[in-house]
């Protein structure tokens, strides 16, 4: 891994006794797509906490089918100042996970993707930035698609050689900024190509049940998470 030179210093935010408030942002694996039982991996979390055993924190679903970085960066901070509780206080973290639909390629397997490199790495350090300025930030990365049912919707081509590479800009400017990045990529790409496949539904990109259970226990496990 890449080292980084002085790296910044990332914001020291209050810790807060009482549950806290989270907004989620994304594309439609936050949204729950494919996940017909429980909604998704953040429904999923959000009824957990609503249990009366659970840490009570309040998750706010913001996921957009078909957003990219910059939709999601257009509309973060809108989103978040509308989420205000208990005399507009504002959410204490936002949890990002957006990257999979920039990278797709347009048209057939090697046509340009939905984002160029370039324009995804500016519009990601803008979302970022953005992000950091208002509260605690937190990145939950991409899921492996599965290349064998490609094209998604006879027009949309993804890979894991562009879903690498994207991710790992992520992940890079992540560390910059000491955000902390779940890399659900390598992740799931570490457990095998049988056991990955069938946690995706039939369109080969979005999870399904099994995958989105799967995703909900990655998360639960994740210090940074935990730390909440």
């Amino acid at each position: 891994m890449q080292t980084i030179a002085n790296p910044r210093v990332q914001p020291s935010y209050p810790t807060h006794r009482q549950p806290q408030k989270l907004v989620v942002l994304g594309d439609s694996i936050i949204y729950g797509f494919g996940d017909p039982e429980g909604g998704g991996w953040v429904e999923r979390l959000r009824r957990q906490w609503m249990l009366p055993d659970s840490p009570g924190h309040v998750l706010y679903n913001l996921g957009v089918r078909g957003d990219g970085v910059k939709q999601v960066h257009d509309r973060l901070e809108h989103e978040f100042r509308r989420r205000g509780e208990l005399k507009n206080r504002v959410p204490d973290a936002i949890i990002l996970s957006v990257g999979v639909n920039d990278c797709a390629r347009l048209g057939r397997p090697s046509g340009r993707n939905f984002t160029d490199f370039d324009t995804f790495q500016a519009e990601l350090a803008n979302l970022l930035d953005q992000a950091q300025r208002l509260c605690q930030v937190l990145f939950v990365g991409m899921v492996p698609v599965d290349e064998t049912k490609m094209p998604f919707l006879d027009c949309f081509y993804y890979n894991h050689a562009d879903q690498y590479r994207y991710k790992e800009a992520t992940h890079l400017a992540c560390l910059r900024r000491q955000i902390p990045y779940l890399d659900i990529f390598d992740l799931w790409m570490s457990r095998g190509t049988t056991w990955h496949s069938k946690r995706l539904s039939s369109d080969g990109l979005h999870p399904n049940v099994a995958g989105y259970e799967a995703l909900l226990q990655d998360v639960l496990n994740w210090e940074p998470l935990l730390k909440l």
